[in-house]
């Protein structure tokens, strides 16, 4: 059975909308998908229609930011209620900052002579949610950098023209937020944040105390090492094990959607009772 619990539609950060993403799950043989876009659900209706003229299973999910020791880490809420109150005023307290964050992020990158930024990147987003990531896809384009990685470094980060700072909610509240909600909370990518291993356990001790169900054990860019060693802190923290390919169409992006290496003999996935 082919499982991938981690893709982006443009209702986030990426390129196709959720039908075509649903369609392409169909294409590579997905038998069980879920859709979670950073900070909304509001794709999720859409990919429910596609899912059900494709015959496919699709798992309602969203990808949420939330800080912890003062770092942003990401939590996947996987089979939500997209109508629950309690995750809809959380996900809007995002939205709003995300907003506010993107308006900042313009002006100082107007300041630093890219005019113009909020309606050439808004151009780039095609639906109300603008990311960073979508600053960084316009400044590549209008050629002011030569890639994602150099216009995080030159523009998007700490005292950069483009750096904003600000704060998510905390790791206890996004997991509550998802709890309310009737789903899962699934710590993602744990090996892409920078810290060391030390550190990596150190915040999965502190999310299972707080209730986090499960960890992305295997990842889009994950390599065999790296997978042996997040089953084996599955284990230790008494945590589901969970697979997500995080895909989201860009042309620099060489993941797919359901070629994932396989999953290790773990005692618990979040999709065991499903």
């Amino acid at each position: 059975m082919i499982i991938d619990l981690h893709n982006h539609s443009y209702y986030s950060d990426g390129v196709l909308s959720p039908s075509e993403v649903v369609c392409l799950a169909k294409k590579e043989g997905c038998d069980v998908f879920a859709l979670t876009d950073h900070d909304t659900t509001d794709g999720l209706m859409e990919a429910q229609q596609q899912a059900d003229e494709s015959d496919l299973k699709l798992i309602h999910g969203v990808e949420i930011s939330a800080m912890w020791s003062n770092m942003t880490v990401h939590i996947v809420g996987l089979g939500v209620d997209i109508n629950n109150a309690t995750l809809q005023a959380g996900l809007k307290q995002h939205q709003d900052f995300r907003q506010a964050r993107a308006e900042k992020m313009a002006r100082g990158l107007g300041g630093a002579g890219v005019f113009g930024a909020m309606e050439k990147t808004q151009a780039i987003a095609k639906k109300g949610m603008i990311t960073r990531t979508h600053f960084a896809q316009m400044l590549v384009k209008e050629g002011v950098c030569k890639d994602m990685k150099s216009v995080f470094k030159r523009f998007l980060t700490g005292k950069k023209p483009g750096g904003v700072g600000g704060k998510w909610a905390e790791f206890d509240e996004v997991i509550s937020w998802i709890h309310a909600a009737g789903g899962q909370a699934v710590l993602a990518h744990p090996l892409r944040y920078r810290m060391t291993n030390t550190k990596v356990k150190r915040l999965l001790s502190h999310l299972s105390a707080a209730g986090l169900d499960g960890v992305e054990v295997v990842t889009g860019s994950s390599s065999g090492d790296e997978i042996t060693l997040v089953s084996q802190w599955a284990k230790e923290f008494d945590l589901l094990s969970s697979i997500g390919s995080d895909y989201h169409g860009w042309p620099s992006q060489r993941v797919r959607i359901g070629h994932l290496q396989d999953m290790p003999k773990v005692n618990k996935t979040v999709w065991q009772d499903w």
